[in-house]
């Protein structure tokens, strides 16, 4: 399939929360249908996943990627939603193709988890637009994820895909700490996310993408926000499209269960 040439689209990256938000209308999913009503129409959606954590890096390319609950003790409704959008096996392939850091593999046994559609579903809810997933390098061999670093040089050879229509979407959390969630409605925000948010916002406003592969260095509230990297590193996928002198701005921001960031924003 040869890929046509389109003007260059947007990266976003998407805080996209409690798997609730599959089916809850608040201020943050109703962002996100303005979100999509602002963004030019995607050929094919690409979601780096906090969700899919795998030895290597993966790419989806089943034609009709199944909708995955990959979550516990929620309400019935949840595990009744499906997301039945196409995949695209030539854009996907274009992707892993991209990828010059590691040896990328193309998987047909995953499909779309929430951190897919729990966002998608209020963005584009006639699921026309083709979307695959890529996986997070975790290195299960020593159970130590690869460094920021790595994975931050890693997404920078997608960046191809920007011209070919495709819309690159991190989803995961900048804070999110599940150890210290509090799940009561009305709970306040800990000082130290509150903390750990603003400092992350304020290196993403200054571009200082160094500040943000190094954070482990920054003091205990990056710590208690970051204690496991696995909603962290997509956000690095999208900041690593972000080309020189390129516009942040955010879409959503607030600190949700205490410990949860929502932050949003998209690039371009």
């Amino acid at each position: 399939m040869h890929l046509s040439s389109t003007p260059k689209m947007p990266v976003l990256f998407l805080g996209h929360g409690s798997p609730m938000n599959i089916v809850l209308d608040n201020d943050f999913t109703r962002s996100l249908v303005s979100l999509a009503a602002a963004l030019p129409k995607p050929e094919a959606i690409l979601v780096v996943s906090a969700h899919w954590l795998t030895d290597g890096t993966f790419v989806g390319c089943m034609e009709k990627p199944r909708t995955i609950h990959d979550f516990y003790s929620f309400p019935r409704e949840l595990y009744e939603v499906t997301y039945n959008a196409p995949g695209s096996p030539a854009f996907a392939r274009a992707a892993r193709d991209c990828i010059t850091k590691a040896a990328a593999q193309c998987s047909d046994d995953w499909g779309l988890d929430h951190a897919s559609y729990a966002v998608l579903r209020h963005m584009y809810p006639a699921a026309d637009i083709p979307v695959f997933e890529m996986s997070l390098d975790y290195d299960f061999n020593d159970w130590h994820p690869k460094p920021v670093r790595y994975h931050y040089e890693l997404a920078r050879g997608l960046s191809p895909l920007r011209r070919h229509g495709v819309l690159v979407i991190g989803s995961g959390n900048l804070v999110h700490n599940l150890r210290l969630v509090d799940f009561s409605p009305d709970a306040a925000p800990y000082g130290w996310a509150v903390e750990a948010d603003e400092m992350i916002k304020t290196h993403l406003v200054r571009g200082n993408h160094e500040a943000l592969i190094d954070y482990a260095d920054t003091g205990k509230p990056a710590a208690l926000a970051v204690p496991t990297l696995d909603h962290y590193l997509p956000m690095i996928y999208a900041l690593a499209l972000q080309e020189k002198n390129e516009p942040l701005v955010f879409t959503y921001e607030g600190v949700r269960h205490g410990s949860v960031s929502m932050r949003c924003f998209r690039i371009g």
